[in-house]
Order: structure tokens, then C-alpha cells, then sequence
């Protein structure tokens, strides 16, 4: 095992990692820019470096200051946590040329998996099914023959896009025309990289990931499946575990998750996404090469610390699991606490937090790197923290999540809260009919 690693990151996550670092022994240093030096990771953490001002180009996304810090306080590996340098294969590749552990997969499979348009080829070679859609698009032309093909609507991805960023629904001829270049500018802008890519769009779906671990050796094993239907502008605000789809669809679905992660011989801990249409029809998305924000559900019905397991495949001690060792009980729930409007379109609302009490009883999970007189940062994300639940059965699951919002109190800036509230009430939400338009189509927003 490590003796020392350096995590790539803030907030939640970054506090996430230093716990179960803690718990084996290992020391941590965290990276931190101005905006954050009294952030509870830097607090928390062994030691702590400066990497720069707020701007995360400066700062998080700053791979020689990162590496510096590294070699400078002699941390044997680097956890990413996830965005930043999460998914960077130059990252890990120069991790690995100064003699630095990068803590997830390797650079060969982040290339092949990166890109949405190396998924699907990827995909299609493990036999797994794919939206139809097209790889890189070279010019507008190009786009406008394969919309032709596809019919409209298309959705225009950037290619090495994620997060719900760099996306945009086509309905016509006339707006693929004008939104081409748009489209090439936003992914530049968002990932330095304009490669563009087209599906076919679907109105009404469930968004459904599969979590996997492998040893980098071809053993992978999946822990099961999340429902992370219900989002805002493509981002996800609430998921469970596991979903509620027919068993047999669940299996195939889990299956192929499984199949495609072999193919690529993946390390460390990854997410496969799936979309499931009305009919039960399912498509893959793409990989994400790195742990999720929402891999609490999964730990929650299965027991597991998935950053032990990444810790733990990365110092070389391989995966020791079986498929059949993984055994999941119960429903998990979990709500993204964020600073932000839900009345006024989720508009951020940073500032300071006057006072917080997070909820407790038996069965919740508070993941956080907020207290009271902390001061959320306007340069990066909302996230306050993430609120888990898990019961026997979802609908005790819903109960319990209800019970831990309405005693949640942040005084402050405006949260998410009350509308996780409502859905917890909501009789679609109950019933697990969920899509990734149910806001749109089931709370009128």
C-alpha cells in the first residue's frame, strides 16, 4: 500500500478520499488553490500545497504545480478524484514519466475511452449496443449528410465532452446550418477540443450506469446499476441504486457493461452509461473513466469503499473480488446538495454559509466539505454535498430521504432542498417512472 498520495482536487470529493486514506494509514497532501485554503480538505489533510489563484487553469487543471507538489512532498501516487484531471491521459502519462502512481486507469485506456467517438467504436467491437450517431464530424457538410441519414432530431456532442456540457439538440436543417460552428467553439471552449459528434436524439429516457472495478489484467466485476434519470440541463441532481428496470433488462444491461470494460483490459474503478428508451431498448453512451459523484448509492447497497478498491488496485494489489463475492441489499438514494435557484433556472448562489446542520439516524450519509462560516467559491461548481439514504425497499428508501431533507438546514445561500422535497412527494418519482425530462414533464419547470 502507499505510504503518501496527493489528491488533484477539492471539495467533497478531495475530503472523501483523505477519510479512507486516513483509515489505512496513509498520508495525504491535498492541492488547493487561494479560493479554497480554508476549505475542510486543506485542513483535514497531512499537508497541504498552494497551487495557484481561483481560476482552475491556474490552479486545479495546473499539471506542472500538481506534479511539483507531488515530487516536492514525495507522495508515491496521485488520486484525481473526478473532473479536473480525472480523465486527462496526458495527466497519467506524465504522472507515470516522473515515477508517480496515477490513481486509475491507464493513459492507453482513457485514449481509447475518452472520446465519445472512441467509446462507440469500442462499444460496437464488444458487441454492445449504440445510439446511431456518427464519429467525428470533419465540417458542416459532413453533418448535414449524416442528419439526412440519421433524421432529425440529432444531438450534437463534443467528443470529449462530459458533465452534460457541450451539447445541443438539433431539430432542423436550418438550425444544424447555423449551429455547427457554434457547437466546434462550445467544445473548444469547454475542453480544448472543437471534434464533434452526432447522435440520434431521444425525446424520453432513462439514464441508467453500470459500475464496474477491474485489475488491469481483464478481470472486471460490475456493482450493479444507478438510475440517474432525473437531471437539469443534462446534469444529474438525483440517483439511486439500484434502478428499477425488469430484471432480465438490468442483467443484459449489467453484462455489457462488464463485456465492453474486459475489452479494454480497465483498471481501477469506471462507469459505463446507458440510455433506455420507452420500449426497453438500450444504448451505450459512454465511459467514464474515473469514480463517479454519485458512487455513494453503490456503496451504500453493497457494502464496499470504492476508494479503498482504487487505492488498492493501484499499489499493485490487484482485485481480490469475484463477481459472486459482490452481494447488494436494499435501495439507495441520493440528493446533490447544491447552492443554487431551482426557481430561477438553478442560477448558482454562492456565498456564504451562515449555519448548517446536516441529518443523521440510522441509514444516512452526509458527504461534505461545508460548515458553518464557510464561504462557497463562485469559480467552481455548487456542490454544498451529497445527502445518501439507504433502506430495504425504495419505497422505505423515499421515506427515510424525505425525513433527512426536512431536517437538513443551510442557512444561507438558496439550495436545492426544498425541490428534492417535493419530488420525494412526487407520484411518478414514487412509482419510478423517471426520465431524464421529468422535470420538464412531471414538476412543470
Amino acid at each position: 500500500m502507499f505510504k503518501k498520495i496527493l489528491i488533484a482536487n477539492r471539495g467533497e470529493i478531495a475530503l472523501r478520499v483523505i477519510r479512507t486514506a486516513r483509515e489505512l494509514g496513509v498520508k495525504t497532501v491535498v492541492v488547493y488553490s487561494t479560493a479554497d485554503e480554508k476549505s475542510l480538505p486543506v485542513l483535514l489533510a497531512d499537508e497541504s500545497v498552494c497551487v495557484g489563484p481561483p481560476a482552475s487553469n491556474q490552479s486545479y487543471l495546473n499539471i506542472p504545480n500538481i506534479l511539483s507538489a507531488a515530487l516536492m512532498t514525495g507522495a508515491e501516487g496521485i488520486h484525481p478524484g473526478y473532473g479536473f484531471m480525472a480523465e486527462n491521459p496526458d495527466f497519467a502519462e506524465m504522472c507515470r514519466e516522473h515515477g508517480i502512481v496515477f490513481i486509475g486507469p491507464t493513459p492507453e485506456s482513457m485514449r481509447a475511452l475518452g472520446s465519445k467517438a472512441g467509446g462507440r467504436e469500442i462499444a460496437a467491437a464488444s458487441n454492445v449496443p449504440v445510439v446511431p450517431g456518427t464519429g467525428v464530424l470533419d465540417d458542416v457538410d459532413a453533418a448535414l449528410l449524416a442528419a439526412k441519414q440519421i433524421g432529425y432530431p440529432v444531438l450534437l456532442k463534443a467528443s470529449a465532452g462530459g458533465g452534460g456540457r457541450g451539447q445541443k439538440v438539433i431539430r432542423t436543417q436550418d438550425e444544424l446550418a447555423k449551429g455547427f460552428a457554434q457547437a466546434q467553439e462550445e467544445a473548444r471552449l469547454y475542453f480544448g477540443d472543437p471534434a464533434i459528434i452526432m447522435e440520434k436524439f431521444l425525446e424520453e429516457f432513462r439514464h441508467v450506469e453500470v459500475q464496474v472495478m477491474g485489475d488491469g489484467n481483464g478481470h472486471v466485476i460490475h456493482i450493479g446499476e444507478r438510475d440517474c434519470s432525473i437531471q437539469r440541463r443534462n446534469q444529474k441532481l438525483i440517483e439511486e441504486a439500484p434502478s428499477t428496470l425488469p430484471e432480465s433488462l438490468r442483467q443484459e444491461i449489467l453484462d455489457a457493461g462488464v463485456r465492453l470494460a474486459k475489452h479494454v483490459n480497465y483498471a481501477g474503478a469506471g462507469t459505463l452509461e446507458f440510455i433506455v428508451d420507452r420500449d426497453g431498448n438500450y444504448y451505450f453512451m459512454e465511459m467514464n473513466t474515473r469514480i463517479q459523484v454519485e458512487h455513494c448509492v453503490s456503496e451504500m447497497i453493497s457494502g464496499l469503499d470504492f476508494v479503498k478498491m482504487q487505492l488498492e488496485i493501484a499499489s499493485g494489489h490487484g482485485l481480490s473480488l469475484q463477481q459472486e463475492d459482490v452481494k447488494l441489499h436494499g435501495h439507495a438514494i441520493e440528493c446533490r446538495l447544491n447552492a443554487e435557484d431551482p426557481d430561477k433556472d438553478f442560477r448558482p448562489a454562492a456565498g456564504k454559509i451562515n449555519d448548517v446542520h446536516f441529518a443523521g439516524g440510522p441509514g444516512v450519509r452526509v458527504d461534505s466539505h461545508c460548515y458553518a462560516g464557510y464561504v462557497i467559491p463562485p469559480h467552481y461548481d455548487s456542490l454544498i454535498g451529497k445527502l445518501i439514504v439507504h433502506h430495504d425497499t425504495r419505497e422505505q428508501a423515499i421515506g427515510r430521504m424525505k425525513r433527512a431533507l426536512e431536517e437538513t438546514v443551510i442557512q444561507g445561500p438558496k439550495t436545492t432542498i426544498p425541490l428534492y422535497v417535493k419530488i420525494m412527494d412526487n407520484p411518478f418519482y414514487k412509482r419510478g417512472a423517471v426520465m431524464t425530462n421529468f422535470l420538464k414533464t412531471r414538476m412543470d419547470m
